[in-house]
């Protein structure tokens, strides 16, 4: 579970220089990001917020997600 004060001022990586980047989070193990579709998961807790990790899940459907994200 992440804090309510961490979604607040959590943002993606690869938007928030546009001033965008708001995150949704999904299923108590992702974050989504409403402007570019990427989508990070949630591990132990703990938000990993490589724009990367993000990229690698762009694709996949909200409702395709593994829950819990796998490891690797």
């Amino acid at each position: 579970m992440i804090r309510a004060e961490l979604l607040e001022i959590l943002c993606c990586p690869a938007c928030v220089g546009g001033g965008g980047g708001l995150l949704v989070f999904y299923r108590e193990s992702w974050l989504l990001c409403r402007d570019c579709g990427r989508k990070y998961p949630v591990r132990d807790g703990i938000p990993v917020m490589l724009v990367e990790e993000g990229e690698r899940w762009r694709a996949v459907e909200p409702e395709d997600l593994p829950v819990p994200p796998p490891e690797h």
